[in-house]
């Protein structure tokens, strides 16, 4: 069986993380796809399990040799990117990929899969409940804060482009809406 992808973006605080953790959780068909970025790595992140924690410079090494299946500068000096290794490695063992990816590159990989990628686009109900869990995360200071909400807001203008928008309101129930969408995509056989 080939494998297929399913595509989790939407701007930082929606929840996208926490739904992807909970798939893989209950759904055993799946296998994350490990991003690479060069932001520093939180206290409780693991290289190479939550991300490949790259230097800016061996991040732009990689870009150069086209190891990237796709990629992107979020923020100055911060890349993400999935590389294609990765995607390769999992596809070779015939596993469905699941990726937690920014906006941009979760339209990049939808381009490039077409049917065989489900693009979902996560986002809380309001800026106002973004703002409120952005900052109940602690991980920011204030300058860094402002470019989070002001990278969401340039998000937002590009959910319309993927094929669901899932509104994280209750975590609960979005949380079953995600596995419905998922399980339906991986094993309904006439989509």
């Amino acid at each position: 069986m080939k494998g297929k992808l399913l595509i989790f973006s939407g701007p930082s605080g929606s929840g996208k993380t926490t739904i992807v953790h909970h798939l893989l959780e209950v759904i055993s068909q799946l296998e994350f796809s490990i991003s690479a970025t060069s932001r520093k790595k939180r206290p409780h992140e693991k290289n190479g399990k939550d991300y490949y924690f790259l230097s800016p410079r061996k991040f732009r090494e990689k870009i150069n040799k086209n190891e990237f299946l796709e990629w992107e500068e979020v923020y100055e000096n911060q890349f993400y990117g999935t590389l294609k290794s990765e995607v390769d490695r999992i596809l070779k063992m015939g596993r469905n990929i699941i990726f937690d990816v920014d906006v941009k590159g979760g339209l990049n990989i939808k381009k490039l899969y077409g049917k065989s990628a489900l693009a979902i686009f996560v986002k809380t109900p309001s800026f106002e409940e973004l703002d409120k869990r952005l900052r109940m995360r602690l991980t920011e200071n204030e300058a860094s804060f402002r470019k989070r909400m002001e990278k969401a807001q340039e998000e937002i203008v590009f959910c319309n482009k993927f094929d669901v928008i899932l509104i994280n309101d209750t975590l609960n129930e979005v949380l079953v809406q995600a596995e419905d969408l998922v399980r339906n995509f991986l094993f309904n056989k006439s989509l």
